[in-house]
């Protein structure tokens, strides 16, 4: 890294702390490079990689791993000829893989010219490739999104990277469901806002996760440190076409449930119209990934690093089950608990689960 002064604004440095950013690595767009908080928020986390936008379209054009790279651009930024030198460069050939366009494509970028328009890829499209889509059928081939190959390599390196053991449990939603019936008017009339099952399985989690500490952890990446957080902050997994996001609700723990309730679907909201920003998706202690709205009757979900463990809540079903001896038909829902072994053994998640199975049965305790 070559040596600057580091020119960065308070809200610039003070957001670049909470996640964790290094300032060296991100080049600002004020006057003589300093940094303001847009550059923080719009800053590449996935590898700590400032990447021109040409640069990067050829980079995904080509499968080209960046990662280790260091740019010719103010403040090691990669630039377009950093890209065209790997792929030019034959000692590199492990960082990309070619197809013959790619093949057509380095030659026009290296000697400058512009990239082959669509309708002349089309033409030069072959015989063998139109007879074949011809005879399977119709279909759509379109490059990966920037969002699902961040979470595919997030899913992957925590699906293989963590020893997972998972603890499926079933609990009695009557006494919850009879609440949130209570609650639904009052929170309504204080909030504007409509009180969800959701909000009350979250205070439950909330709640227990305040008693649990190996529940409520993190891992560093190598695996060498363990962080126990005496606060809550709640990841709540939201689906979108796109992809899957995880808005954070901060300091949970220290919230009335009126304020949970604003205060996530605030955030829901703000996911849902692509206006959260990437603070709001930092930092969470523990996640839950709940399908309880669609007829899931039970699933479990990876591990949301650098979390220890993440909570599956499936839909609400009615069972016949035994009670006092009689069979009655109650409203049961399965929750599912993945832990990473390497932080919680058998026996911990147990405690949990047993915990929280307590406190959504009971629900009036969690207010106590």
């Amino acid at each position: 890294m070559e040596n600057r002064k580091l020119r960065a604004t308070p809200a610039a440095r003070t957001l670049a702390k909470r996640l964790g950013v290094d300032l060296f690595h991100v080049t600002g767009t004020g006057y003589k490079g300093r940094i303001h908080k847009d550059d923080i928020a719009g800053f590449n986390y996935e590898e700590k990689t400032h990447i021109s936008p040409l640069a990067q379209r050829i980079a995904d054009e080509h499968n080209v791993d960046l990662r280790g790279v260091t740019g010719s651009g103010y403040g090691n930024k990669i630039m377009k000829d950093d890209v065209v030198k790997l792929l030019s460069d034959p000692a590199l050939k492990d960082r990309f893989t070619l197809s013959d366009f790619g093949d057509r494509m380095l030659t026009s970028f290296a000697a400058g010219s512009k990239p082959a328009s669509e309708s002349t890829r089309k033409d030069q499209a072959s015989p063998q490739t139109v007879s074949q889509t011809a005879s399977t059928g119709d279909t759509e081939t379109v490059p990966m999104p920037q969002m699902r190959k961040i979470i595919a390599k997030r899913m992957t390196e925590s699906y293989f990277g963590a020893p997972t053991f998972i603890q499926t449990w079933e609990v009695d939603m009557t006494e919850l469901l009879a609440l949130r019936k209570r609650l639904m008017e009052p929170i309504k009339e204080k909030t504007g806002k409509k009180l969800t099952v959701t909000d009350l399985i979250s205070m439950a989690v909330v709640k227990t996760l305040t008693k649990h500490k190996y529940i409520n952890a993190s891992l560093n990446k190598e695996g060498t440190e363990i962080t126990f957080h005496n606060y809550v902050n709640l990841g709540m997994a939201v689906g979108l076409d796109e992809g899957l996001l995880v808005p954070v609700v901060k300091g949970a723990d220290k919230m009335s449930l009126s304020e949970f309730v604003v205060a996530l679907k605030d955030l829901t909201e703000r996911t849902f119209s692509k206006k959260l920003l990437p603070d709001e998706q930092a930092g969470s202690t523990f996640t839950i990934s709940n399908l309880g709205m669609y007829a899931v009757d039970e699933f479990t979900a990876i591990i949301n690093q650098p979390n220890v463990a993440i909570l599956s809540v499936a839909s609400t079903k009615e069972k016949v089950v035994p009670q006092n001896g009689e069979l009655v038909v109650r409203p049961i829902m399965k929750i599912s608990l993945t832990c990473d072994h390497r932080v919680i053994d058998g026996l911990t998640g147990a405690r949990f689960m047993t915990d929280l199975k307590a406190a959504m049965e009971d629900p009036l305790t969690i207010f106590i």
